[in-house]
């Protein structure tokens, strides 16, 4: 099983961190290969230059795509699952993660498929995982729950992700009444993950 991590968070002394490391521990448990883009730490440039725009914007899929973009598919290609990490910042993710998805969703590869081009696969399982300050319940009372789930499952992870599924863990501004709960649901994902990559393990061997 490969495990891909999509992380953004800059600072390493952050529960999102924690969330990371503990993830990481959780997969190579199971002797999971895991790999991580740590955007903070690769520096990741959140913003589509006018180059990539001329590109993008026009469905110009005869220009390049950028080395580190290409990276990223690769790393696509290879996961079996894909987590994306993040810490909720007013309603949303970090801006260096939605970068990632303005730039690594190039068109030809994620959208907009021509013949001859490669093209995003289906990732098997895709997992949202977000701290929050604000309690679920909140989150849930005022609409933004909903809207999160919507913007990251139904658009950016969208018909690309056989199986996806968002997990607020909320409720940070007092971490010590809900960290059993968030562990919790770490090992229900772990738990989730395996039983699909069984189930379509034996559906492509059927």
């Amino acid at each position: 099983m490969n495990i891909l991590i999509v992380y953004s968070h800059p600072s390493n002394i952050s529960y999102t961190f924690q969330i990371r490391k503990q993830l990481e521990n959780m997969f190579l448990a199971k002797n999971w290969h895991v790999e991580v883009s740590d955007l903070y730490a690769n520096n990741f440039q959140s913003n589509m230059t006018a180059e990539e725009y001329l590109r993008e914007g026009f469905a110009n899929t005869i220009l390049p795509i950028p080395n580190e973009i290409l990276e990223e598919h690769r790393k696509i290609e290879n996961a079996d699952c894909i987590i994306f990490l993040y810490p909720v910042w007013w309603s949303d993710c970090p801006a260096m993660m939605k970068g990632w998805f303005d730039r690594v969703y190039s068109v030809g590869y994620a959208y907009g498929q021509k013949a001859g081009l490669p093209k995003m696969k289906m990732v098997p399982y895709g997992a949202v995982i977000c701290t929050a300050g604000h309690p679920n319940e909140f989150l849930s009372e005022i609409g933004i729950a909903q809207s999160m789930e919507t913007t990251m499952l139904a658009d950016r992870l969208g018909k690309r992700f056989e199986k996806k599924e968002m997990i607020i863990l909320g409720g940070t501004l007092d971490i010590e009444k809900v960290k059993e709960k968030h562990q919790e649901q770490l090992k229900e994902l772990l738990t989730k993950i395996a039983a699909h990559k069984g189930q379509v393990t034996q559906d492509r061997t059927t």
